[in-house]
């Protein structure tokens, strides 16, 4: 046996003993463990414990994640810009620096800290506990330069859950020449000589900075959290310029000039956020009503227009206006100022910054001298519209942007009361300009429902489509449905509950229902569900010889139908069905109803109402176009209208006429077409004639509005005594200025352009450079286009890229104005498609610019070869709004081919 194998008898006895023993041993303790079960049942043990994860790398969406809440921010902002060169113009500087410390509350165990910034050169860093001023060790940072906007800062170790934290970021960045973030603004303002030079009066340049946050821009200015949900308190401080003044959202603490450190803000919306940096002058007054505070009120502009007094209305306006919805919402206006800024470039028409609201020159300044009634309505009622979301979107703010229009749907629908305090009656026209706008908007597929999916709402380019005819006019349109399927006085207490329980706070849709049903028996959210989540509206089919009705979604493109039924319980002579238009839907009827309605209005037209005279034809009109009732039945309605003097059914069929307009101006139709409003219009002409040549206007502002029309509608479709009228007037007003009233210069200035010369042009554009008032140059700005002169179309296309020419505020409606004359649009569609990249760059957030200008450009199109040059662009930014241009297209395509010869027919046959 080899070596080391073997095992002795000694040993092989000793381990057999030892065996044993070890049996013997676990059975006695088998028999042990079986007694302690018995008498003491087992416990099971604990799971293990899983290790805590800690969150790395950027979120899986491009939302923030939920680990943080902001509490507070400070910030200090220094632009270093001058607000005046007097000598060398390199001099000037548009840089600006700053740094933000937000404290926040860690919700989550959390290595990475996720914020928003752009645009921006972030230089520091810093974490601290704000218990014991600990530094954490800051591992990197960086900004990721994609969709997301994320600012992401990496720990070395965790920050706590339920801690709170400060993070500190210094920054640097440029004052964009754009018109979002915090940008650069320059005009020129007179500056008078002195009296011993004998000179001329010179411009000189300014320049302002100001910021246009909403909805995803105030990460451009400082790094935060740039979510609407994720509200905080505010400390700013601003840092300028010697004679330059500091403005933000709450009031400034003392009179310095060079540091403006300002109070603190309510919670709030980063996008709510403003401030501004100019040599603007302001005029104010306090509240004398018995507010909870005392306020103050503050209205700033160029020095010339403060000093020309072009401030004072809307000063005065804006305390009636504000006494009135405190009054409504049973809720005392939380701050203790309202400063309103009018600015010469700002991308749209207000911004209702909390306590800083922002407008256009248009919008906020009148002057009683140049500007005209429809000028001053539009100053009261943007007003309103602005106040009225320092309640609705401020002081209340929707959770996500998917739920836009709790903001601009509420605004937009109690500016109408709003106004009541300064004595304008608007409610009737809510039909002319929200609920007709939707209406075409929401005929087409690719519109949206006002409440969306909030995934469905993601990028910038996402949430900045959403301000459109639906968020604003829809939404108005279904909350008057609503307040009238409830009564206005259940649902004004409704809406009182929704403020008062949400303030400070954001709230989706659902919530405010909530509130609402508590005023009504009535099923608030089964009514409002469809019309809220749904895309489009429908048109009840109402069959009044058999009583029989059939709801079907409404589109110009029609495709599936969907039809309930149910029996009409009497039969009349005619029937009139959507009283007001108040619901927001179209009726269509059988042929014969639809002709007793015709023979009705011919007889006495007063017997119906006047928004359903007007309702009426543009219901005709858009189910005609959507292929559901001959075109003939709708011109057939509007020859009564040589009876009527009422501003709304007119208003309704020029729009109307206008679309056959533009779908036939290019063909043999259109000589027809003009000769057949030629004999509709003079007699709505000769009515108002005495006023128009008197230089005077009727009492009642609709009946202004509808001298407008007359005048409009008979100088372009070539009354000789309409064009010779406006030639008069034109002539004297270059010999006495201001001859010609407010309300009727635009008509005037266009019908003179259009069938003038060369000579004629250059008159109104040296007017147009002249004139300080901006309601006075938006008029020659409109007039301009009017003219038939290719060349100088072209020319004023030009312009349009220069903004010493023309401002960047009103590129994109200049475009607008000649896209709107035959003669331009094909101009301003291949100017559009050249210049698209720079358009682009300069309105790249003001989507709502875009898509205005994509409906304008595209209007007429009604060929396959106009629809493949639309297709080409399908990519890109305002997808949604070209989206629709498209349909549109398509729709009118489709339907010039099957109409064109009837309507052509039916005009002539008018002659």
């Amino acid at each position: 046996m080899a070596k080391g194998t073997g095992m002795t008898k000694v040993l092989a006895v000793g381990i057999g003993i030892l065996t044993v023993s070890s049996v013997c041993g676990l059975v006695m303790m088998a028999v042990m463990y079986k007694i302690q079960i018995d008498n003491y049942p087992p416990v099971s043990p604990p799971p293990p414990i899983k290790p805590t994860v800690i969150p790395t790398g950027p979120p899986q969406n491009l939302r923030l994640p939920d680990h943080f809440i902001p509490e507070s921010y400070k910030v200090f902002i220094q632009p270093y810009l001058y607000a005046a060169i007097t000598n060398n113009y390199t001099n000037q500087s548009f840089a600006f620096t700053g740094n933000s410390t937000v404290r926040v509350k860690c919700m989550k165990l959390s290595k990475s800290i996720f914020l928003h910034a752009q645009d921006l050169n972030v230089t520091t860093v810093e974490v601290r506990k704000s218990d014991s001023n600990e530094k954490l060790s800051v591992r990197s940072y960086k900004i990721h330069h994609n969709e997301s906007n994320f600012f992401e800062i990496q720990l070395e170790d965790a920050m706590s859950e339920n801690g709170t934290y400060y993070i500190f970021t210094k920054f640097e960045g440029e004052l964009f020449d754009g018109l979002d973030g915090f940008y650069v603004s320059q005009y020129t303002e007179k500056v008078k000589a002195k009296e011993e030079e004998e000179e001329e009066d010179e411009d000189q340049k300014r320049f302002l900075a100001t910021s246009m946050l909403q909805p995803t821009n105030a990460r451009r200015v400082f790094p935060c959290f740039d979510e609407p949900a994720l509200k905080a308190v505010f400390d700013i401080t601003v840092i300028h310029r010697p004679g330059t003044v500091a403005m933000s959202n709450a009031e400034g603490d003392g009179e310095e000039w060079i540091v403006t450190k300002f109070e603190e803000t309510p919670i709030m919306s980063t996008y709510s956020l403003a401030f501004t940096v100019s040599d603007f002058k302001c005029i104010m007054t306090h509240s004398s009503t018995k507010m909870h505070v005392l306020c103050i009120f503050k209205v700033c502009a160029r020095k010339d227009a403060i000093e020309a007094g072009h401030a004072e209305y809307s000063l005065k306006v804006t305390e009636d206006i504000l006494k009135q919805y405190q009054k409504i919402f049973g809720l005392n206006y939380p701050l203790t100022k309202i400063h309103q800024i009018a600015f010469p470039d700002i991308s749209v028409a207000a911004m209702e910054n909390w306590g800083v609201i922002s407008y256009q020159e248009s919008g906020l300044l009148y002057d009683k001298y140049t500007a005209s009634t429809f000028d001053q309505e539009r100053v009261a009622t943007l007003i309103a519209r602005e106040l009225a979301h320092q309640w609705f979107g401020n002081l209340v703010t929707m959770r996500w942007w998917n739920d836009l229009w709790l903001n601009g749907g509420f605004a937009t629908y109690m500016s109408y009361f709003g106004v009541e305090a300064d004595g304008w009656d608007l409610k009737d026209l809510i039909v002319l300009r929200e609920t007709q706008t939707a209406f075409q908007v929401d005929s087409l597929n690719s519109s949206h429902p006002l409440s969306l999916q909030e995934n469905d709402v993601q990028t910038s380019s996402d949430i900045t489509e959403l301000f459109d005819a639906i968020t604003y006019s829809k939404g108005a349109a279904v909350l008057r449905m609503l307040a009238t399927f409830m009564t206005q006085e259940a649902f004004d207490n409704g809406i009182r509950t929704y403020l008062a329980k949400f303030e400070y706070k954001n709230a989706a849709y659902k919530d405010l229902l909530t509130c609402l049903q508590k005023e009504t028996k009535e099923d608030v959210e089964g009514f409002m569900s469809t019309w809220i989540e749904q895309v489009g509206y429908p048109v009840i089919t109402i069959i009044t010889q058999t009583g029989e009705t059939s709801q079907e979604h409404f589109l110009l493109k029609q495709t599936q139908v969907r039809r309930p039924h149910f029996q009409l319980q009497d039969k009349d002579d005619w029937l009139l069905a959507n009283i007001n238009c108040v619901g927001f839907f179209r009726v269509n009827y059988d042929e014969e109803n639809w002709n007793k309605l015709r023979m009705q209005l011919e007889r006495n037209h007063r017997v119906i109402p006047i928004i359903n005279r007007g309702q009426l034809i543009d219901d005709a009109f858009n189910i005609a176009r959507a292929h559901r009732l001959n075109v003939t039945i709708a011109l057939n309605l509007t020859k009564y209208l040589v009876n009527d003097t009422e501003y709304i059914p007119w208003e309704s069929a020029l729009k109307n006429l206008d679309h056959l307009i533009l779908m036939f101006d290019r063909s043999e139709v259109y000589g027809p077409i003009t000769k057949y409003l030629r004999k509709l219009i003079t007699q709505l002409y000769d009515t108002f004639e005495e006023y128009t040549i008197n230089g005077t206007v009727p009492e009642k502002h609709t009946d202004q509005y509808n001298q407008v029309n007359a005048i409009s509608v008979a100088c372009s479709n070539g009354l000789t005594k309409c064009i010779t009228m406006a030639r008069s007037l034109f002539e004297n007003d270059k010999n006495s200025s201001n001859n010609i009233h407010p309300n009727l210069r635009k008509a005037i200035y266009c019908s003179v352009i259009a069938n003038g010369d060369e000579n004629d042009w250059e008159f109104a554009w040296e007017e147009y450079k002249r004139a300080t008032v901006a309601a006075e140059k938006d008029k020659l700005r409109y007039a301009l286009s009017c003219t038939k002169e290719i060349w100088l179309l072209n020319r004023y296309l030009q312009y349009t890229l220069d903004p010493s020419k023309i401002r960047k505020t009103d590129m994109v409606s200049t475009i607008n104005y000649i896209a709107k004359n035959v003669a331009g649009q094909p101009l301003a569609w291949d100017f559009v498609r050249g210049h698209w990249s720079y358009i682009t760059q300069e309105y790249g957030a003001g989507v709502i610019s875009l898509g205005s200008l994509l409906d304008a450009v595209t209007k007429r199109f009604s060929t396959d070869v106009e629809l493949e040059e639309q297709e080409e662009k399908k990519q890109g930014i305002a997808a949604r709004a070209l989206e629709q241009v498209i349909e549109r297209t398509e729709a009118n395509i489709k339907w010039v081919k099957e109409n064109k010869q009837i309507v052509k027919d039916w005009f002539t046959g008018e002659l």
